[in-house]
């Protein structure tokens, strides 16, 4: 249970950190809203109009994925951490679930699941 102490000083240090930011920003950063600052900013032009129909699947079929990959490349972290316990085993273990990841990836850009065209 104690090689989870540096994790868990880790997460409170990042969490406290991240929490005094935001509550210095919001009690010491200037208020001074105007027309400009609340108006709505979409990529650097004025909204014409709000958009009618149905959006394309296409963007959150890529942040599916990218959810994806990125979770499942989280698992490489502790297995790295304990690569030299688990010897050849391990670096079986590790390419087997990288084949599995790589052929996920080649089947999504062979599907076409990546173009943004």
């Amino acid at each position: 249970m104690s090689e989870y102490i540096g994790l868990a000083v880790s997460f409170v240090l990042a969490g406290g950190i991240t929490g005094a930011m935001v509550l210095l920003a919001s009690t010491l950063g200037k208020k001074k809203p105007s027309p400009v600052k609340l108006s709505t900013f979409e990529c650097g032009k004025d909204p014409i109009s709000l958009p009618f129909g149905r959006l394309a699947v296409k963007f959150y079929l890529t942040a599916i994925l990218f959810i994806l990959f990125d979770v499942e490349l989280v698992f490489l972290y502790p297995w790295a951490v304990v690569y030299r316990t688990l010897g050849i085993v391990g670096l079986v273990e590790i390419g087997f679930f990288l084949g599995i990841l790589m052929v996920g990836y080649i089947y999504a850009w062979d599907n076409g699941a990546l173009d943004w065209t």
